[in-house]
């Protein structure tokens, strides 16, 4: 007993000396700058950060501040803009002035009901933005790594980097990620970081929640954007580009001189041509039903469109190779009919490699016979390993060989999210579109 006595009052002590100690307590927020700071402080925090905390490089005892987010309150309703409270990072995480959002179909399966997902939330998960705040106790080599005022892009697959997966380096398949955000909308401790101003409520989180003035993102899933990289192009980095660097390198593992076939060439098919030729695909087919996008992909490295309404999918695929088939398929659009088509397209002992969402409860099938005895591989993947992946996929944008200008055809701001997803639901968005936030 008179030993845990004094552990408790030591650990109230170091508790209390910390609270105290306002040249430890400086963060970035909203308002500018925290306690007892001045302008040249915030200056020098942003240009040239040197706490050397061992527990924390920026512990607040700041609070307050609100911030403005679109809310998801249920499925085919609109989105809102409300006012929450300045959410409150934890150890290991960052708080995230968000700069841009972008807009994607796993966000309009949930607005649709097509994937449950826990409500009120706050969608968006593929952003960038400055970090402005250190969790807590957060370790040094995070707050070093990510110092305040440096900008960041932040991936939607949010590694705990603790379970049987991550240990493994499978951040992909993390298993925290999918029993707390994916399940239930929280982060890895079973709690939102969002709450309403107006009443306190807890509002959900899908991923980080990017669809908001700031976000809570877990150290894990960021990386360093350069300064030359700009905010509203690259946050494409974080789901398009990330899922299908996923899909080409651990599930295709392209190699070059293969055939590739995309099809459905939207915002993360278009990008999935695009790392096809990164890793030197020859023959790469793009596949879609509208004309414009299928020009447009020609500016994304397909050599050959196939309009999946003029022509036969397989046919053209087969007739494009010789009567073989493509080494690679990529099915993007999570279609049972194009599940088919996918796994129809390779050739014997090739990859159909399945990136797209469906409704909950569709069904893909396979020609079993032919899946046995030409050895056809039905892979599933649904994104890249953040910690590895996203500085390799930031420094492919940066060297210009993933285009982000020709990526990004639509551009929003917060308050139009709503119509955002509206025209991503009509076709009226070719590649990716961006909402654009502060």
């Amino acid at each position: 007993m008179a030993l845990s006595h004094m552990i408790c009052r030591a650990i109230i002590k170091r508790s209390n000396r910390l609270l105290t100690n306002n040249n430890n307590t400086r963060c970035l927020y909203r308002g500018g700058i925290g306690p007892n700071d001045n302008d040249d402080d915030r200056r020098d925090n942003v240009k040239s950060p040197h706490w050397k905390s061992s527990l924390s490089s920026a512990y607040h005892v700041s609070s307050g501040g609100y911030m403005r987010g679109a809310v998801f309150w249920e499925p085919n309703k609109p989105l809102t803009i409300e006012d929450f409270h300045l959410p409150r990072p934890k150890a290991g995480e960052i708080l995230v002035k968000t700069k841009a959002c972008g807009v994607c179909h796993s966000d309009l399966h949930v607005i649709k009901g097509e994937i449950p997902f826990a409500t009120p939330c706050v969608l968006g998960h593929e952003v960038t933005g400055e970090v402005v705040e250190h969790g807590p106790l957060t370790h040094s080599n995070i707050t070093q790594r990510f110092p305040l005022g440096s900008h960041v892009v932040g991936a939607f697959i949010m590694p705990c980097g603790n379970c049987s997966f991550c240990s493994k380096g499978h951040d992909d398949l993390c298993e925290d990620f999918f029993a707390y955000n994916r399940a239930n909308g929280t982060l890895y401790d079973g709690e939102t970081r969002l709450f309403l101003r107006s009443s306190g409520k807890p509002v959900y989180m899908y991923s980080m929640g990017g669809l908001a003035e700031y976000c809570v993102v877990p150290a894990n899933a960021l990386s360093i954007l350069p300064n030359s990289l700009p905010y509203t192009e690259s946050a494409i980095l974080g789901c398009a580009a990330f899922t299908a660097y996923g899909a080409m390198t651990h599930a295709a593992k392209v190699r070059p001189g293969n055939s590739v076939a995309v099809i459905g060439v939207g915002g993360v098919g278009s990008s999935c041509l695009q790392m096809a030729r990164a890793f030197g695909a020859s023959d790469i087919i793009a596949v879609d039903v509208e004309d414009e996008k299928l020009q447009k992909a020609k500016c994304f490295g397909a050599t050959h469109t196939v309009n999946a309404i003029k022509e036969d999918v397989v046919e053209k695929i087969r007739e494009i190779t010789g009567g073989m088939g493509v080494d690679i398929a990529v099915e993007a659009l999570g279609k049972p009919q194009t599940f088919n088509q996918c796994t129809q397209s390779v050739r014997d002992g090739g990859r159909a490699v399945m990136i797209g969402l469906a409704q909950s409860g569709a069904i893909g099938e396979v020609d079993i016979n032919r899946l046995v005895r030409r050895k056809i591989k039905v892979i599933g993947s649904y994104g890249a390993r953040a910690r590895q992946d996203l500085p390799k996929i930031v420094k492919l944008a940066e060297t210009g060989i993933f285009n982000l200008t020709n990526a990004v055809s639509r551009k929003y701001k917060i308050e139009e999210a709503g119509n955002a997803f509206h025209d991503l639901n009509q076709g009226n968005i070719v590649s990716r579109a961006v909402i654009e936030i502060m």
